[in-house]
């Protein structure tokens, strides 16, 4: 359920923000045609209101180490929640999972996480995924090259 209480001009407050979060205040007023004060109430109201989660910095996968992205499907043996709050709770504590979501499909899980290469992988694999509770079924699949990223939502 889409939340529609953003008037455009908190619209163009977020697309900017979203890719430029270390603007200054005074920068994005003036890219919005706002006073600074007017322009940071705003920004302060969006922050308080849960439209702006978090500020962070975008790393290069490259740069720290860990280019290769592998996407992985999970099936579990059942879907009582007892054995899906412990999957969850036990995928949560895997430092290399980026991502995590519950899926409608073929599988109950897809995971997104970072590798250095393909020996690495096989370390998480045995290290953290095998040990996965209710797993019935594990599907891997590598990225070969990232075409579009973005953390940039629609707004």
């Amino acid at each position: 359920m889409r939340e529609i209480a953003l008037d455009p001009m908190d619209r163009r407050i977020l697309t900017i923000l979203q890719k430029r979060g270390r603007i200054s205040n005074s920068d994005l007023a003036d890219q919005v045609n706002l006073s600074a004060s007017a322009c940071h109430r705003r920004v302060q109201k969006l922050e308080k209101d849960g439209y702006i989660k978090d500020y962070v910095a975008l790393l290069n996968p490259r740069k720290i180490g860990v280019p290769a992205t592998i996407f992985v499907e999970i099936t579990l043996s059942t879907q009582a929640d007892e054995v899906l709050d412990a999957f969850e709770k036990a995928v949560a504590r895997i430092p290399d999972v980026l991502e995590c979501h519950l899926m409608a499909g073929t599988a109950d899980y897809m995971l997104k996480l970072v590798a250095e290469d393909t020996e690495d992988f096989a370390r998480i694999h045995r290290q953290y995924l095998t040990r996965l509770p209710g797993v019935a079924q594990m599907q891997s699949s590598f990225a070969l090259r990232t075409v579009f990223k973005t953390t940039a939502l629609p707004v």
